[in-house]
């Protein structure tokens, strides 16, 4: 077999290696890959490896070689899976891979909305408690967790973890779900929306991309949270519209939004949430831990050695 990776660097910069999969063949490992050049690095590539390199069907069918799509992520929009399956191909993906660690990112936005450490460690490294008159001080009102609401919009693998995780801090759990619309179920209250947006102090997207949930986020989304209320999303960018978000930051309509994921990656570097009040912004690092990315890894070897062994795995266009 010939592999090649597209986009190899983010899955792994340095820190872990690719060369149990020099065990299925010969192994081609490109840091990116600019779209113009896919089809003369991937030209005869029987397994093609891609992260987000984009693999669109006027790509795909100048490939005669391929047999296999090998996604280094969940998400698979980024092949033409319908192509894929009108030719053999299986694409396969890496399922629930991130779920603990997308959960303690949530955690780390509302952890630093309301006990602001990093605005108190600045203040600290600029010489302010050296020169202040009082043992301590504080720059912004703080908040404990315990006792607040938290709103879960989509209660699959990761808005399960979430709600572990809040309830063990003494939160009060909301949540949406496409499965189940009402009633309480292990400490989680089921709710309309428009109900958990009203009651939630903290609402946390994690729910997938498709053509109803894009631009959810949205001035009638917005409008009804409660004016304390902090926004966060690890799911997809384009679930939120930027421009409402940042209008509702600046207008003072919500308190915050912490964000780990925009609508393009890497960003315009005039998008308006840039410049909005109390956003916190991280540049889609939730998957990034070293555990979590080992485990990706793990799983992607399997996906490859149960190709090669003839019964894919983990195919998303079965």
């Amino acid at each position: 077999m010939k592999i090649v990776i597209l986009d190899g660097y983010t899955e792994n910069p340095g820190d872990l290696s690719w060369d149990a999969l020099r065990a299925f063949g010969e192994v081609t490992v490109y840091d990116r890959t600019p779209v113009d050049d896919i089809v003369q690095r991937a030209k005869d590539a029987q397994i093609l490896v891609t992260n987000k390199t984009p693999l669109r069907a006027e790509t795909l069918e100048k490939l005669p070689e391929l047999q296999m799509i090998a996604l280094l992520s969940t998400g698979y929009n980024i092949a033409d899976c319908d192509w894929a399956k009108a030719h053999g191909i299986p694409v396969s993906n890496i399922p629930s891979y991130s779920t603990e660690s997308v959960a303690q990112l949530v955690f780390a936005f509302l952890l630093e909305f309301s006990r602001k450490v990093s605005l108190h460690s600045r203040s600290v490294t600029a010489g302010d408690w050296a020169n202040s008159k009082d043992f301590c001080y504080t720059l912004a009102p703080l908040s404990e967790l315990n006792g607040k609401t938290i709103g879960i919009i989509g209660f699959g693998s990761i808005g399960r973890a979430v709600s572990r995780i809040a309830q063990a801090f003494g939160m009060k759990v909301l949540a949406t779900s496409r499965s189940k619309t009402a009633g309480t179920t292990d400490g989680v209250c089921f709710v309309e929306r428009e109900e958990l947006l009203a009651q939630s102090d903290f609402v946390t997207l994690h729910c997938p991309l498709t053509t109803e949930t894009e631009g959810m986020v949205n001035e009638a989304f917005l409008e009804k949270m409660k004016p304390t209320a902090v926004l966060i999303n690890t799911s997809r960018g384009p679930v939120v519209n930027e421009k409402a978000l940042a209008k509702a930051l600046n207008d003072e309509k919500i308190a915050g939004a912490g964000l780990d994921v925009l609508s393009k990656e890497p960003p315009e570097a005039d998008n308006p949430l840039f410049m909005a009040k109390n956003c916190l912004i991280t540049p889609h690092i939730a998957w990034a831990a070293k555990e979590t990315r080992q485990r990706l890894m793990d799983i992607f070897l399997s996906n490859i050695k149960a190709f090669c062994e003839g019964h894919p795995q983990n195919v998303v266009n079965g």
